[in-house]
């Protein structure tokens, strides 16, 4: 291992998940679920950023999760460096501006993570940091890549720069938008160009002077939030007049698509954001008939299907094939497999 401070992890657990509706709700979204695993996928996220090279946590949440947050973490001995409890949603920038406030602002590596991904080759990762940590004590910007197995255009990419500034660390390109299909396909095809997955490693201070050149009214408004906040114990509230008047926007746009020093570890790590009910299906192990469920399920001559069902709620399905099926409280979706993008449209119908 590198010689290196002890790296921060930073979780960012804001999001809502709705495009797995019924059972993520924002009252309970899908960090806070058990979806690919008997632990949650905050618990996951925690436990693959723990032990002697890290730091507890800083978790960046919403203020009605604090609770099930910290629970969560308990269940699975992990406890809270700090947890940060947003006023209210301002994007990935922010929300990390007020952890490196919280982490001390110095020379400490931290390492952003959303709390709702999956990685299911956690040494590889681990090889990855390795790789990245030299250029982070440096002063470098790092997102992990991730390798491409298909021409997704749910995704952002980055193209991968000739420049090799360590081994296995390249300097970044650039960045690119969700891409049509064909461009996606292209940049597939390439080998040069890798998904953008979001997890990042830098130092504090490197970080908030970025923000100081690129985005100087979020820096101050975050700064300002953490110096009024009132703390409880680990609890952090940031002042809410003070973060209301930080401009949202994302670390992607805010920081890493401008700073001059942003380099890119590409890395196969059987990463899966877990964006739709397909996706799901996907990283799951089925059973002989291509099934995946998970609950009380009766299956009979049914094939290619994801069926998910809580405590005490039976699902029987018979000669059907390729149904996503999931049942939650008092509500039951069903669709074709490959159409799970249009939960959105659902949730905008009943909205209505």
């Amino acid at each position: 291992m590198p010689d290196s401070k002890p790296i921060t992890p930073v979780i960012l657990s804001g999001g809502s998940g709705t495009r797995l509706w019924p059972m993520s709700r924002p009252e309970r979204p899908k960090q806070l679920l058990s979806l690919t695993a008997e632990e949650t996928m905050l618990q996951l996220t925690a436990r693959r950023a723990s032990g002697p090279r890290f730091t507890a946590p800083i978790v960046v949440a919403n203020a009605f999760h604090a609770d099930l947050v910290e629970e969560q973490l308990a269940q699975v001995d992990l406890s809270v460096r700090a947890l940060i409890l947003e006023p209210i949603g301002r994007n990935t920038a922010p929300a990390i501006a007020l952890a490196a406030v919280a982490a001390g602002s110095g020379s400490e590596p931290m390492l952003v993570m959303p709390s709702d991904h999956v990685i299911s080759d956690v040494d590889a990762f681990h090889a990855a940091i390795d790789s990245a940590l030299p250029l982070v004590n440096e002063g470098w910007l790092v997102t992990f890549g991730i390798t491409p197995d298909s021409p997704e255009t749910g995704y952002g990419w980055i193209k991968i720069g000739e420049e090799e500034l360590a081994p296995g660390v390249h300097r970044v390109d650039r960045f690119v938008e969700k891409p049509p299909r064909d461009r996606a396909e292209a940049m597939l095809a390439s080998g040069d160009h890798a998904w953008n997955g979001g997890i990042f490693l830098f130092r504090a201070d490197m970080y908030l002077g970025a923000l100081s050149v690129f985005a100087p009214e979020m820096l101050v408004a975050a700064q300002q939030a953490m110096d009024k906040a009132r703390r409880e114990g680990v609890r952090i509230f940031p002042d809410a007049e003070s973060f209301a008047a930080c401009p949202s926007d994302s670390i992607d746009y805010a920081v890493m698509e401008k700073a001059p020093r942003v380099a890119v570890v590409p890395v196969a790590m059987g990463w899966s954001d877990v964006g739709s009910w397909d996706a799901l299906h996907a990283i799951s192990n089925p059973d002989a008939g291509g099934n995946v469920v998970r609950g009380d399920v009766v299956a009979i001559e049914a094939t290619n299907c994801l069926v998910q069902s809580e405590p005490g709620k039976r699902v029987a399905l018979v000669g059907v094939q390729d149904l996503i099926v999931v049942v939650s409280g008092a509500d039951v979706l069903v669709l074709p497999r490959g159409r799970s993008q249009d939960v959105k449209k659902l949730i905008d119908a009943m909205k209505d």
